[in-house]
């Protein structure tokens, strides 16, 4: 059994000093002009002081017509370098292993939030989405590139790439919405080109002792459970990738595709050679027992997000009692805003199904 509060060295940058990593949560708090607000970075430093190993922003976009949200983090600007660095500097001061994920929503970008028709590998009918040309791909490949340089200086230990949930990187590796015909497409090893390249490029640019790690969902999408098998499988043993995030939206069901029944999503990937990779997940690991059974079914480290939401320092009190659980849903307002959520986070959150308790009114008698 891996101790859930043991440190976890990983191949560059400092070690994490437990195994529970903060999900990137969307949150909508930052500027419209995705400068950080301190609503946001109170929220991400209260995790970071409740004891997350590795602390990770919300998906911070790389190109402004790559905004996925109203009150996104940017990092497409030196405009983002004072605020990035603030609080680049209040989570490392917590010891905590600080991350930027690096986001480009591609297609499911709003047409009324970038004033323009979103961009796409191919052109995409159901999201009014065009076709990017050949220098589009590569001035957004060097986007994500120009953003790990830019989270460096900013002071963070390394980035994540979202590689998952239908954005970009994951609009490339789909064969059902990248109908390419350049070498952008086509065979997996062209639809994964576009990845790799951002990868090669962030090793190129930023320091040796700067972490990567990449966001991979295996299904919905467009997602092809072996493809993803094997891409995983490659970037683990590459020697690029410090550490791997596979979103799984429930760790312990088992996968939708019939040809890979009678396995968890989990164990299909956390069977896979890794090298010197780390290996975590997220997927209703909610609880304490959730953590130390995903934990025994293979993984190094588990992401932790509805249950940061709720309880900033879900790793302090897990320490605490093996057995912890998280308050019930749905939960108070009050209860959230003492958790660090601001207001336009809080109502973000009551666009969840019962997730935010509604206020009681009281009635005259």
């Amino acid at each position: 059994m891996t101790d859930l509060h043991s440190p976890l060295s990983l191949s560059r940058g400092p070690a994490l000093k437990n195994r529970f990593m903060l999900a990137p949560l969307t949150n909508l708090q930052s500027h419209a002009d995705g400068v950080l607000s301190d609503d946001e970075f109170r929220w991400l430093t209260l995790r970071a002081q409740g004891g997350f190993g590795l602390t990770m922003t919300c998906a911070a976009h790389v190109q402004a017509k790559g905004q996925g949200f109203p009150g996104q983090l940017g990092i497409f600007d030196d405009k983002h370098l004072a605020g990035l660095s603030r609080l680049a500097s209040a989570l490392n001061a917590e010891g905590t292993h600080s991350v930027v994920q690096l986001h480009h929503a591609g297609m499911r970008s709003p047409k009324e939030l970038i004033g323009e028709a979103p961009h796409c590998p191919s052109a995409n009918d159901e999201f009014g989405a065009r076709a990017m040309s050949l220098d589009e791909v590569r001035e957004s490949r060097d986007a994500f590139i120009a953003a790990a340089v830019r989270a460096e200086k900013a002071g963070f230990h390394g980035v994540e790439l979202h590689g998952a949930h239908g954005y970009l990187i994951c609009q490339f590796l789909s064969a059902e919405v990248n109908l390419r015909t350049d070498e952008y497409g086509g065979d997996f090893e062209n639809r994964r080109r576009f990845l790799d390249e951002i990868l090669d490029g962030v090793r190129a640019a930023c320091g040796k002792d700067f972490s990567v790690g990449v966001r991979l969902s295996p299904e919905r999408f467009g997602m092809d459970l072996g493809e993803i098998l094997v891409l995983a499988q490659g970037l683990m043993t590459g020697g690029k990738v410090d550490y791997l995030d596979m979103s799984l939206w429930d760790v312990f069901k088992e996968p939708e595709d019939a040809a890979f029944k009678g396995k968890t999503l989990l164990q299909w990937f956390s069977s896979l050679p890794r090298g010197d990779c780390r290996l975590g997940a997220a997927g209703k690991i909610a609880t304490g027992a959730q953590c130390q059974k995903a934990m025994d079914e293979g993984l190094d480290y588990v992401v932790i997000g509805r249950a940061a939401i709720l309880h900033h320092d879900f790793p302090k009190k897990v320490a605490a009692n093996a057995a912890f659980e998280p308050i019930a849903l749905p939960v108070p307002e009050a209860h959230l805003k003492a958790e660090g959520l601001g207001i336009a986070f809080l109502t973000y959150m009551k666009t969840w199904k019962g997730f935010v308790a509604e206020p009681q009114t009281s009635s005259a008698d």
